[in-house]
């Protein structure tokens, strides 16, 4: 048998010249699954994957985007890295990259193995306690792709998704500027007693909001939790109604979560929700 798992591999002239195409896409075009653009015979993406990671190996980093990303049950925590400390901020959930410029993330694992996978943009990763991991990638092209842990990692495994947003590199540098800034002062009344609500209550023992004396690290940052497009690592939309279900009570929503139950007055859960809706 020694060879025989290369004897299936023809080596026509056909197959000779998509994988060189395989190779230019994947050195030139961006890496957004150019195997399946090819429509290669079942075996050939064995080919097709090897050297698109020897592509990536040869991505150019010298003026890439350093984001530290971590995985938790069940969510993700990125922090955006710059030679300038005062330039660093963590956001959850989301990953706003500039289209064209390449992304080197170092991975790593809170609680149990955990697998960054966005596969418009990059091959699995496993995440291991206790260890560190990189990948590099780059997004050509300008969109929203959705990422997945891919190692079961418990009862809410198939609920801890990752987008991830490829902007143009002038609308992300506005972003990043935004998400450099403390969280605004309400200026509202209802805004302003539901800050009151979020400080006094034990939402402030796992949640920071910078400008605030909230400083938890055991939940996502939520000091511009309105400008995300979903909740609970992708469970629900980021909107009043699903915000206020999530508050009273996560676990009937995504059991095992994290998270306790808030019983809140009506008019304090109200003002709450209004509070978190001004972090922007």
């Amino acid at each position: 048998m020694h060879g025989a798992h290369f004897d299936y591999l023809p080596a026509t002239q056909d197959i000779l010249e998509r994988v060189g195409a395989m190779e230019t896409i994947a050195t030139e075009g961006g890496y957004p699954l150019a195997a399946a653009a090819l429509q290669f015979p079942l075996h050939e993406p064995v080919v097709a994957s090897v050297l698109t990671d020897r592509a990536l190996a040869r991505l150019p980093l010298s003026n890439a985007l350093h984001v530290e990303l971590t995985a938790h049950q069940w969510w993700w925590q990125a922090r955006y890295d710059d030679a300038d400390p005062s330039r660093t901020f963590e956001t959850a959930n989301e990953l706003h990259l500039p289209a064209g410029r390449p992304v080197l993330l170092t991975l790593h694992a809170d609680d149990v193995i955990h697998s960054f996978w966005v596969p418009n943009l990059h091959g699995k990763k496993d995440l291991i306690p206790g260890r560190t991991a990189t990948v590099a990638f780059r997004a050509d092209a300008t969109g929203t792709y959705r990422g997945q842990c891919a190692e079961f990692c418990g009862y809410q495994h198939a609920n801890m998704a990752l987008l991830v947003i490829a902007e143009p590199p002038e609308r992300y540098e506005l972003w990043a500027a935004a998400e450099r800034t403390s969280a605004p002062q309400p200026t509202e009344p209802l805004a302003q007693r539901g800050q009151q609500v979020f400080l006094q209550s034990t939402c402030a023992m796992c949640h920071a909001i910078a400008g605030t004396p909230a400083n938890g690290r055991r939940a996502p940052d939520l000091t511009h939790v309105a400008s995300r497009r979903r909740i609970g690592a992708g469970t629900l939309p980021n909107d009043p109604v699903t915000l206020s279900a999530w508050i009273s009570d996560p676990q009937r929503i995504k059991p095992g979560v994290n998270m306790p139950a808030h019983v809140l007055p009506g008019a304090d859960l109200q003002a709450l929700v209004a509070y978190l809706g001004t972090l922007k």
